[in-house]
């Protein structure tokens, strides 16, 4: 039976039909859905894990068990979750095992752009890579299948595009192997001997894995033209199919890891030109250089970005096709924090008392923005506590008095602990806020260990964002309502000037959370407005300005009050009815 499938669900159902017992992941998008509709499965336990390094152990944990396992991260997730893989590379599965990332070309959702085919190559574990929906879930069951004839891990490598379209794809019954019995083996402890023949164990299987690569339909030639050679995977195949057509000849590499060596050489060799068609960097390219091939990639198409089908047209020198053209420009849409937004007072008072923001990954990241624009900078998930210690020792009290990271309850959770552990522990007076929001936004509101649900929506322990902090070493722990401008500032000047590490934890649920209560909208007053657009100064979607006087959308207000505390003539009304 075929259906038109998105992508990500297409991985799900693959696991599904793959007989896994268990996935763990962390969302970060494009890679989210993969896991949410996986927990559509009631015979799939599915979870919602701390960060992407408890998610592959725990992942890794389950097939030693006997059963199959997968966990699900975006690229820089995998950055995370790449202590464990090294390791479980020398280690192997005893039951399949499958990693899911999803690389970000664009970065539409991301803080870089990498490439994680370079994971693959660096800890020697083969990497497949769908071009569609129905490839997906097909290499997913695939990919099971070569963890346990290769006893490995296996990397799937999606992207936005192929994560986020949809296409017909064939469903198939589960099958779900016998349960693999655990067998103590002490050579699974990685020190010294055991490390080493494991190494050796690792080289002999790449071999395997190369052989494996020239015969395997994972990889496929599609002979047409012979002008023209096009070497490719992932989407870049699908912009190639519908430039070239039958124009010329395609060697797609599903098995984008070990690459094959003879397999190529021979398409090489029945073509005029060779060209790779990549998105990000030249990885296909320079395997086909270190076989001494003659090729093209990089000189013709760019390093950075996402491709298309006219780019390739573009940069071969080909015709655009007919295309429709608006006459007016679109206006641009920035990226805006919600109406109502809890994250949004907050910022307006770090701009105000003008804070270094040391920023975190998260919706949050949006402070950056105009006219907030109340964000220093940002590097990674947890970056904000840690980094903010380190600029302190170098700034002094001068630094202790004017900074502050701000970060999420989830990635508090994910990475942010060990950092405000080590502002205790090594004293310096940081003063870090955490914005709980009571879910996880930015990815399309997971829950977190502090929401007190699980993956599924059922109730589960609820973390105590006050008693963890004192319990690492925090005497002063407060919590403000960010809707409050005049509590919020007062606890920021307070703790800035405190002579010890403090934390403060601005406490308001996301207004986008299914059943979070909403005010009705203010109510604006155009006679006592002056013009002064001090409103405007939170960047609240809801207001603007019209012939020098406020409108109000009152679709979307949320009637939180924030402006209203801004205006000085009384013309935006919180309702008293509330």
């Amino acid at each position: 039976m075929k259906e038109l499938m998105l992508g990500n669900a297409a991985i799900a159902r693959g696991m599904y039909e793959a007989g896994v017992k268990v996935i763990s992941s962390y969302p970060g998008t494009p890679s989210t859905e993969i896991t949410e509709e996986a927990a559509k499965y009631s015979e799939i336990y599915c979870e919602w894990a701390p960060n992407e390094k408890v998610a592959l152990e725990t992942a890794h944990g389950a097939t030693l068990g006997g059963v199959r396992a997968a966990c699900a991260m975006k690229h820089v997730g995998l950055n995370v979750a790449a202590d464990p893989l090294f390791t479980i590379s020398y280690q192997g599965v005893n039951a399949g095992l499958v990693v899911c990332v999803a690389d970000d070309p664009g970065m539409h959702s991301s803080q870089n752009e990498q490439d994680s085919r370079h994971y693959a190559e660096a800890s020697k574990i083969p990497m497949l890579e769908p071009s569609d929906s129905e490839e997906a879930r097909s290499f997913t069951k695939r990919a099971f299948e070569l963890s346990e004839r290769f006893n490995t891990p296996v990397l799937i490598r999606m992207c936005t595009r192929v994560a986020h379209s949809q296409s017909l794809t064939e469903k198939e019954e589960r099958t779900v192997p016998e349960q693999v019995k655990y067998v103590k083996d002490t050579m699974r402890v990685m020190m010294t001997v055991a490390s080493r023949k494991a190494h050796e164990r690792v080289e002999e299987r790449t071999k395997s894995l190369i052989e494996f690569a020239e015969t395997t339909d994972l990889n496929r030639v599609e002979m047409g033209g012979t002008d023209i050679g096009v070497i490719t995977s992932s989407v870049s195949y699908q912009y190639a199919k519908e430039v070239f057509g039958d124009g010329a000849s395609i060697l797609k590499l599903g098995l984008s890891w070990p690459m094959p060596e003879k397999l190529i050489k021979d398409f090489a060799s029945k073509v005029k030109r060779l060209i790779v068609i990549e998105e990000l960097d030249p990885f296909i390219e320079n395997h086909c250089k270190a076989l001494g091939l003659k090729v093209e990639g990089k000189s013709l198409f760019p390093i950075c970005g996402e491709f298309s089908q006219n780019l390739i047209r573009k940069n071969m020198g080909m015709a655009a096709p007919e295309s429709v053209s608006f006459e007016d420009p679109v206006p641009p849409r920035p990226p805006v924090m919600c109406a109502g937004c809890p994250h949004r007072g907050v910022f307006y008072v770090l701009k105000k008392l003008k804070c270094m923001v040391y920023g975190d990954i998260g919706c949050y990241t949006l402070g950056a923005t105009a006219p907030l624009s109340a964000m220093d900078l940002n590097v990674c998930m947890g970056a904000s506590c840690s980094g903010l210690h380190g600029f302190n020792l170098a700034m002094g009290r001068a630094g202790e008095k004017n900074s502050v990271a701000v970060i999420g309850d989830s990635t508090f959770i994910h990475s942010g602990m060990t950092g405000i552990c080590n502002i205790a522990y090594n004293a310096t007076n940081s003063t870090v806020i955490i914005l709980d929001n009571s879910i996880t936004g930015m990815t399309g509101h997971q829950q977190n260990p502090t929401t007190g649900k699980n993956l599924r929506g059922e109730p589960a322990v609820k973390v105590d964002l006050e008693a963890l902090c004192r319990a690492l070493g925090f005497n002063r722990v407060r919590v403000v309502d960010p809707y409050d401008l005049s509590e919020t500032e007062r606890a920021v000047r307070e703790e800035l000037e405190a002579e010890e590490p403090s934390i403060i934890i601005s406490r308001r649920p996301c207004v986008m959370i299914k059943g979070t209560l909403r005010k009705p909208p203010l109510t604006p007053d155009h006679d006592k407005c002056i013009g002064c657009r001090a409103c405007m100064s939170v960047g609240c979607p809801a207001i603007s300005v019209k012939n020098k006087k406020l409108q109000l959308d009152t679709t979307i207000c949320v009637g939180c009050g924030v402006c209203s505390q801004l205006c000085r003539t009384g013309a935006l009304e919180v309702n008293k009815n509330d």
